[in-house]
């Protein structure tokens, strides 16, 4: 199915959105590590409930780990994820702001994870920590936020995309024979043509 482009103003929503991500994430980054070190001190906000915890993650989300690797592996996967989502954008139909918004989250959380990896071979800089007691959720930031929050909303976006495809394509079949190609017309004809001559004898 052909999609249009999307709006300029989409365009405009698109940057705008990525970079408040990115800046945000970048400034409360740098508030954590001048006011959090050192790093694995917990500091209470809500009890035990909501932790301001600085930690440097080497890794990926969930402190997923590839070894001496790790750093270069992530990277370029996120260059190749960043080059599907921007293709992703560029697929969108004029006015589906909910995919443009999504995209745009999970991309600026995207570069602002990438520039911690860009910047310094210690990681990534997580510093919000919840959970309950001992079982901790794991540490994350405000990209973090951003990348789930857009991924869920785009997953929803896709799945309606393609249920209203499927309903589409469903409503586009042939219900008559008008709509048939030739040869399935001239043979609906016939059976009818049939059937009338059988009644007109009986």
């Amino acid at each position: 199915m052909q999609r249009s482009e999307p709006t300029e103003a989409q365009g405009r929503a698109f940057w705008t959105i990525g970079a408040v991500v990115v800046l945000t994430d970048a400034f409360t980054k740098v508030v954590a590590v001048d006011a959090l070190s050192p790093v694995y001190l917990p500091r209470r906000v809500i009890g035990e409930t909501l932790r301001l915890t600085l930690v440097y993650n080497p890794g990926a989300a969930f402190g997923l780990h590839l070894g001496p690797w790790s750093r270069g592996i992530f990277m370029v996967l996120t260059v190749i994820a960043l080059v599907v989502l921007w293709q992703l954008h560029r697929a969108s139909r004029a006015g589906d702001w909910l995919r443009t918004v999504a995209v745009a989250l999970v991309c600026g959380g995207a570069v602002g994870n990438l520039l911690d990896r860009l910047k310094s071979s210690r990681g990534v800089v997580d510093f919000i920590d919840v959970g309950i007691g001992s079982a901790r959720w794991p540490t994350f930031n405000v990209a973090d936020i951003a990348v789930t929050c857009g991924a869920v909303l785009l997953a929803i976006v896709l799945w309606q995309e393609d249920m209203r495809d499927r309903s589409e394509a469903a409503q586009s079949v042939p219900s008559s024979a008008a709509d048939l190609p030739a040869p399935a017309a001239l043979e609906a004809i016939a059976e009818g043509a049939h059937g009338t001559d059988a009644a007109i004898h009986s």
